[in-house]
């Protein structure tokens, strides 16, 4: 990239945009742009609870917002972040906005411990196959049972009571967003890559994996893969690791 690109990340489930303030930080010491969106599914609000696509809408606003001024973009996700931001590149994949006559869009896709669905998936079918807290659904929202178990499970690189501070922190987050299919297959647009955490206990290396598989498969190109020693929230216990990936994409 000749430019500096903007980053543009997207939260995993039941986290607000301040959980990743410290890395949002560091990135911005470092002169870069970057946005962390604030998506609709989590926190609980009056009326239906929103879906997956409300999520891929409220994200591709945020990108568009750049593009139009030309800049090129690089979507980040963390989590369940990484399906919203994959069904919202039909809108603004830089390749897809040059077909339409406009400037600027989506020039990467860094998924960070994400669950990466094929078409026609949801992430309720890949977290069958993952170990993600349990919860129970109130009214169509979904609350974490127990802090102790999602410290655990999220975060075990930290001590225990480290973890439970954070978990406690959890917001709700729409049960039907999970039930949710993937319509539009947006890492076919552009380059991938993932950052995988070899110590995950709630995305499993397993389930990782998977979704690297599923974008080679549909893509036909390799994803560019770097492996770290974490949990499932890097950028909590080594945030300056989350940082060089980050920043390491601008020059790809």
């Amino acid at each position: 990239m000749a430019t500096k690109p903007t980053f543009v990340l997207v939260p995993g489930s039941f986290s607000k945009p301040e959980f990743y303030d410290n890395i949002v930080e560091l990135i911005r010491t470092k002169g870069y742009e970057i946005q962390v969106v604030a998506i609709v599914t989590v926190g609980k609000k009056p009326g239906m609870p929103p879906s997956m696509y409300d999520d891929a809408a409220v994200i591709s606003e945020a990108v568009t917002k750049y593009a139009d001024e030309g800049k090129d973009v690089v979507l980040l996700a963390h989590s369940y972040g990484g399906i919203p931001i994959t069904e919202s590149m039909k809108d603004v994949s830089k390749t897809n906005r040059e077909k339409a006559g406009e400037k600027g869009g989506v020039v990467r896709l860094g998924y960070m411990t994400c669950l990466v669905p094929s078409v026609g998936m949801s992430a309720g079918a890949l977290i069958a196959s993952a170990n993600a807290p349990a919860t129970e659904n109130f009214e169509g929202w979904l609350h974490i049972q127990s802090a102790e178990v999602a410290a655990a499970i999220v975060f075990n690189d930290l001590p225990l009571e480290d973890g439970v501070t954070l978990a406690n922190k959890f917001s709700q987050h729409s049960g039907v967003s999970f039930d949710n299919e993937l319509t539009y297959a947006g890492y076919n647009d552009v380059p991938v890559s993932y950052l995988f955490c070899e110590n995950d206990k709630c995305v499993p290396v397993e389930v990782q994996q998977k979704g690297i598989e599923n974008i080679e498969a549909s893509s036909g190109n390799k994803v560019e893969v770097t492996k770290i020693s974490t949990d499932h929230c890097p950028m909590v216990g080594k945030p300056d690791l989350v940082v060089d990936w980050i920043v390491g994409l601008s020059g790809k």
